[in-house]
């Protein structure tokens, strides 16, 4: 039994001192890029990131549906914490036009025609 119980006691040194050797705290390091440009859906988007130990930075960019590109630049560290700064890039273009149908109800814009209904005093009063 005394034999056992050695063994044990072995067995658990050999693995306490292999787990003392494995480094669980590697200096964190990493690269990558990537992008979209597909003319077909008008998906374009693009993003990088750099990392260096705690130091991380990077940047994205996408095409909003106003045709603008937002470009968002991004660093994190350990006296700054997470900044990012966003930029906006080229001018916003709207259609003139959202939607035109019969009865001058406009269906565009927010609660589908109700508001052109208050605007003509089409409003109704309910009294209790």
């Amino acid at each position: 039994m005394m034999k056992i119980a050695f063994a044990v006691v072995a067995l658990l040194a050999v693995a306490a001192q292999a787990y003392e050797h494995e480094d669980y705290h590697s200096h964190p390091s990493y690269k990558f890029e990537y992008g979209v440009k597909d003319p077909h859906t008008g998906d374009h988007k693009s993003a990088w990131e750099h990392r260096d130990g705690d130091v991380v930075k990077g940047s994205y960019t996408l095409e909003e549906a106003d045709g603008t590109h937002r470009v968002v630049e991004y660093s994190s560290d350990k006296h700054n914490g997470f900044q990012a700064h966003v930029k906006r890039v080229g001018h916003a273009h709207h259609p003139e036009v959202y939607g035109h149908h019969e009865g001058g109800h406009s269906y565009g814009g927010h609660g589908h025609g109700k508001a052109s209904s208050y605007a003509n005093g089409n409003l109704h009063q309910h009294h209790h």
